[in-house]
């Protein structure tokens, strides 16, 4: 008796042999959006999805999916403009980070619902960071809003999340691409997504967006409401200094802060080794940026070296900036061309492989 192939969607292709994938989805901030591109063309060409694990974005784009919400996600995702950005994620001064990030929860269970990971039709993991422990925190249960707050939570970007007397933060900090959780679930395929892709063609050069300018002037008019070594004071903090920089835009130089008078200074001559044409040119807080992505790429090597993938799908560091989440179209059409371009590969390999011999009776 002959088997029925199995079909996705109206309009898909028949999925290959070995349709089970489970998913392991990595942090980068609004780079997950890529997250969304890869499971649309996974569901277009009939793949079924069976297992979850997501650390960070890949937490929050994991979970709706797992719900069944993803195309909802999507659709809000592409509505966001810079200025809704600026709105939703809620700038606090007295927070354990510059963003409270619970009006973007707000809009996140407005999508979803009151729904408990127990709930879910497939296995599900949100992976988080236990600050105070130093360990990473699997959420299997409980509230699914829940656990996508804490595995967001960017370290000094948005506030960390208490839970059971737990203080928790982003799951990337440890488990930037959480391959363990998704070990264990019946699948014919593991596909890692990760965020920390190499940068082919070298760090990516654009010009200040909006949101960048609009956050320069409000640090310029900042400055003029104070004496100016008291607005540099306030503004110079590893805080404000990440959200900028996450932003494209800049803590102001000493000597162009508006003078007491609100008169601008005027630059001094730079240093002409300040102009080495061969090295780009990173600020304290670009370091540090660059020295996270460094280390979680490392930890993502080290996690695939022990739970190797059958597929891994990487999505550049330069596609976007962590904290550009009104880029969901082009975001997701990058990881849609990245999935299509991993799955072609891995089905054309699928397809050179020889036929099983007859077994004669």
């Amino acid at each position: 008796m002959s088997v029925p192939a199995v079909v996705g969607p109206r309009g898909s292709s028949p999925a290959p042999k070995g349709s089970r994938v489970a998913l392991a989805l990595g942090s980068g901030g609004a780079r997950g959006y890529a997250h969304i591109g890869v499971i649309q063309v996974l569901s277009e060409r009939g793949y079924e999805i069976v297992g979850i694990a997501g650390s960070s974005m890949g937490a929050l784009v994991g979970g709706v999916q797992a719900a069944g919400r993803l195309d909802e996600l999507a659709e809000w995702a592409k509505s966001l403009t810079q200025r809704t950005i600026l709105r939703l994620l809620d700038p606090s001064i007295s927070a354990a980070g510059v963003l409270r990030a619970e009006k973007i929860l707000d809009a996140v269970r407005d999508i979803l619902g009151p729904l408990t990971i127990e709930q879910l039709p497939i296995p599900y993991t949100a992976v988080a960071t236990d600050l105070l422990a130093g360990k990473s925190v699997w959420f299997q249960r409980g509230p699914l809003d829940e656990a996508i707050r804490a595995s967001i939570a960017i370290p000094g970007v948005i506030a960390p999340h208490e839970v059971d007397g737990r203080l928790l933060a982003d799951g990337g900090i440890l488990d930037p691409l959480p391959m363990a959780p998704i070990a264990g679930v019946n699948a014919d395929l593991t596909i890692a997504v990760s965020l920390n892709g190499s940068e082919a063609g070298g760090p990516r050069a654009e010009e200040p967006g909006v949101t960048a300018e609009w956050l320069n002037r409000m640090v310029r008019s900042t400055s003029a409401l104070f004496d100016p070594s008291a607005a540099r004071s306030l503004l110079d903090r590893p805080t404000a200094r990440a959200v900028l920089s996450r932003f494209g835009a800049s803590l102001p130089e000493p000597d162009t802060l508006p003078d007491a008078q609100g008169v601008e200074q005027g630059p001094e001559i730079e240093d002409d080794l300040d102009d080495a044409p061969d090295l780009p040119r990173l600020g304290g807080f670009d370091v540090m940026n660059r020295t996270i992505d460094i280390a979680q790429s490392a930890l993502a090597r080290h996690t695939l070296a022990a739970y190797p993938a059958d597929l891994l799908i990487e999505v550049p560091r330069t596609t976007c900036r962590s904290l550009e989440f009104h880029r969901a179209v082009d975001v997701i059409a990058a990881g849609r061309a990245l999935a299509a371009r991993a799955l072609d590969a891995y089905e054309s390999e699928d397809d050179d492989e020889p036929a099983a011999p007859a077994i004669e009776g």
